[in-house]
């Protein structure tokens, strides 16, 4: 028989509040620039180092970052 581990945090909302800092909407705006960051730096490798492959490549992180946020964000309402 599996036993069932005891944590502090009962569900996925009780992990929203940690001691007092509301992580509601912080994740969505950390997904926002990290994918802002993923087109610079994309911008970047692809004129700078004129590496067009590795620079589209690190382009289409961007959309992937913003999904992933906010399913995240959906998982914790």
């Amino acid at each position: 028989m599996i036993g069932v581990i005891q944590t502090p945090f009962n569900t996925v909302n009780d992990l929203v509040v940690v001691r007092g800092f509301n992580l509601e909407g912080i994740i969505s705006k950390l997904g926002l620039a990290a994918s802002a960051v993923s087109i610079l730096g994309s911008v970047y490798i692809y004129f700078v180092q004129a590496d067009e492959m590795l620079g589209v490549f690190v382009g289409l992180w961007a959309p992937t970052l913003i999904l992933f946020s906010q399913e995240i964000e959906k998982l914790m309402e």
